[in-house]
């Protein structure tokens, strides 16, 4: 099963080409972390995932799969609709909808920088966005039932990694919220698989700050690297991550009488 789901997600990846890898971090970083209220499987919510790597940008990511119930109140109650992706930057009082509004208000606030080409061809970026979705069937869009995190977790991602992309799939599913710590990478050679790094002796030396922490916490770069404070646990590989979430979060779904 694991096999299937590594190659549909490396499709997906593949499908957005060099979106949401690389980093050009913004000029200005928000003191107080950015809240997105997001479905994972979403093509919009997407879009503005790959925009907080493209510009080293974190937040605390509310997952709100169809059919959930802990954070898709708090989006029609603050803004009067269950429409995602939903922005709220605590910095400036500012909230909104619209995956086009947000990519763009994140440029303006924080990068400092005009919108890309890329960003500027809204219909073909969303279409392409689209298309990774399709990949994916479905994975990481309707809720699973599960028992909450006392305090939200934290994972360090790149947006389109493959294997990260299946962690915030479980995460989005299970309804747990997490503060992801975006890890785009700087130089070609951080594209460079880590096993056959360490083989090749090709030692990097990361330029951000996430990057920076991740190999002092961890000893290496890699992601996806989930930490649970509620439980002291650190771990690498997804399957590993995943298994660990199910078994930690997961509950069976009740029988209808």
């Amino acid at each position: 099963m694991s096999l299937v789901a590594n190659a549909t997600s490396t499709l997906a990846s593949l499908s957005r080409l060099h979106r949401g890898i690389y980093t050009k971090p913004a000029a200005v970083k928000p003191d107080q972390l950015l809240e997105l209220y997001d479905i994972e499987a979403c093509p919009f919510c997407r879009l503005v995932r790959e925009t907080l790597t493209e510009l080293d940008l974190d937040a605390m990511i509310y997952p709100c799969p169809k059919g959930g119930t802990r954070f898709r109140p708090k989006v029609v109650a603050a803004g009067g609709k269950a429409q995602f992706p939903y922005l709220v930057d605590p910095n400036t009082g500012a909230a909104m909808y619209e995956s086009a509004d947000i990519v763009a208000y994140l440029f303006d606030t924080y990068a400092k920088r005009p919108l890309p080409l890329a960003q500027k061809l809204r219909g073909f970026d969303t279409a392409a966005s689209a298309i990774a979705s399709l990949y994916r069937a479905g994975a990481g869009a309707k809720v699973r039932t599960s028992s909450p995190p006392a305090r939200p977790l934290e994972l360090y991602s790149i947006e389109t990694s493959p294997f990260a992309r299946r962690v915030r799939e479980v995460l989005c599913e299970l309804e747990l919220p997490y503060h992801v710590r975006n890890c785009g990478r700087t130089q070609v050679k951080e594209s460079m698989p880590p096993g056959l790094r360490d083989r090749l002796g090709i030692q990097i030396a990361p330029e951000t700050p996430n990057r920076q922490a991740l190999l002092a916490r961890a000893g290496r770069l890699q992601v996806p690297y989930l930490i649970d404070p509620n439980t002291n646990t650190e771990l690498f590989e997804s399957n590993a991550i995943i298994r660990y979430l199910e078994t930690t979060y997961a509950q069976p779904a009740v029988a209808a009488a």
